[in-house]
């Protein structure tokens, strides 16, 4: 019997955490989607792994078996199909490197030719992600490296170093009252509906919500988009507004949105991220040394 590994790692996620809430949240999927993708496993194996209760899942005796030797099996095929891609971008001489919206912002051009100059006849494959992907296909080892926001979910698992800072600003149809202003404080904008990333993507939808800096505010979702043209068009038909990067206003400029500086919330941060197994690969770290040197 073939088993998708993709059913292992939901088993795994619900087994580990014990709420299908607490494991959509980790996974990035819908509770409704995970409970299908359980019980589509339970069907091929023939067998109940869970008891569902009001306080949790609970694993079965079969459920417990299984939940000892899945660990083991999944980390053995990630290390090595990791391998196998790694073993293909050398005979390439292609780095994979994923990023969200704008990367690096302006340093990305630089970074790009440093690392052309360091490593002769290597191609360096820039594969943009979805918001609902916020580490950019690395931690799914889709992509060698990563040019990401922090913080993003999965963030502990994987090698980090932050490049540089800038402030957040607050992106509203041109149209909005408050898009006069000099400087709005993020309080004035507490009650104002959100354009926001999916539900799945749990705290990194927070932290672009801000919702640890509300005191206790509730927020109002005005949309959900997950790319960035649609993000625009949500904020330019009046849907919402949304906090961004200073760098947006460079790089998604248009018609019918406005940014502005935003007081009492936190900058945002953009790193270069990668796999612990690659610490000792020298085309990654050549690649990370390039980040870190330029400007």
């Amino acid at each position: 019997m073939d088993v998708d590994t993709r059913l292992l790692r939901y088993f795994i996620a619900v087994a580990e955490e014990g709420t299908l809430t607490r494991a959509a949240d980790r996974l990035f999927v819908s509770q409704p989607a995970l409970t299908k993708q359980i019980k589509q496993l339970e069907a091929q194996l023939g067998m109940r792994l869970f008891t569902r209760s009001k306080a949790g899942m609970a694993l079965t005796e079969p459920g417990q078996a299984l939940a000892e030797k899945v660990p083991t099996l999944l980390a053995e095929w990630d290390r090595a199909l990791r391998e196998t891609r790694q073993v293909a971008s050398r005979a390439a001489r292609v780095l994979r490197v994923g990023f969200i919206a704008s990367a690096a912002n302006e340093a990305t051009q630089h970074i790009i030719a440093a690392f052309a100059r360091h490593r002769p006849g290597w191609r360096v494959d820039m594969r943009q992600a979805a918001w609902s992907n916020p580490t950019a296909g690395l931690a799914d080892g889709d992509v060698d490296v990563a040019l990401l926001r922090l913080p993003f979910p999965g963030q502990e698992g994987l090698r980090v170093r932050t490049l540089f800072s800038e402030p957040r600003l607050v992106a509203l149809a041109s149209t909005h009252p408050l898009a006069e202003r000099d400087l709005i404080p993020f309080r004035d904008l507490w009650d104002e509906p959100f354009v926001a990333a999916p539900p799945e993507t749990g705290w990194w939808r927070d932290y672009w919500l801000a919702a640890d800096e509300r005191e206790g505010h509730p927020v109002h979702i005005g949309a959900v988009t997950d790319q960035p043209d649609d993000w625009l068009s949500a904020i330019a038909n009046g849907y919402g507004v949304a906090l961004a990067p200073e760098s947006a206003a460079r790089f998604y400029a248009r018609p019918g949105v406005t940014y502005r500086p935003v007081s009492g919330v936190s900058p945002s941060r953009v790193a270069v991220a990668w796999a612990p197994a690659d610490d000792a690969n020298p085309v990654v770290q050549e690649f990370v040394r390039c980040c870190e040197e330029s400007p």
